[in-house]
């Protein structure tokens, strides 16, 4: 499954969310969602041990200007991986 997280992980049930993730699905970080990709932050670090791939939109980055304020261990991807992920993934839960 992909699930596709719009909003900062400060203001949403993550931990709700992390108890749904396998290492079977992947996760795309888009809008405010982006917050959860940054260094150090210890939403991430819960996320990654799902063991799940962590995706983040390069265009949410740059319009928050962090960009160079992610963690190595998230995948930075364009609209065009975004498209990828839906192709790979028949199902889709956005939180």
């Amino acid at each position: 499954m992909l699930y596709t997280v719009s909003r900062s992980p400060y203001h949403a049930d993550f931990s709700a969310m992390l108890g749904l993730v396998s290492d079977r699905d992947d996760v795309l970080l888009i809008q405010n969602g982006v917050l959860l990709s940054m260094n150090n932050n210890r939403y991430l670090a819960e996320l990654l041990g799902t063991g799940a791939g962590i995706y983040v939109l390069r265009e949410d980055l740059d319009a928050r200007g962090l960009i160079e304020q992610i963690s190595d261990r998230v995948i930075v991807i364009d609209y065009k991986g975004f498209v990828s992920l839906t192709v790979k993934h028949q199902q889709n839960f956005a939180w």
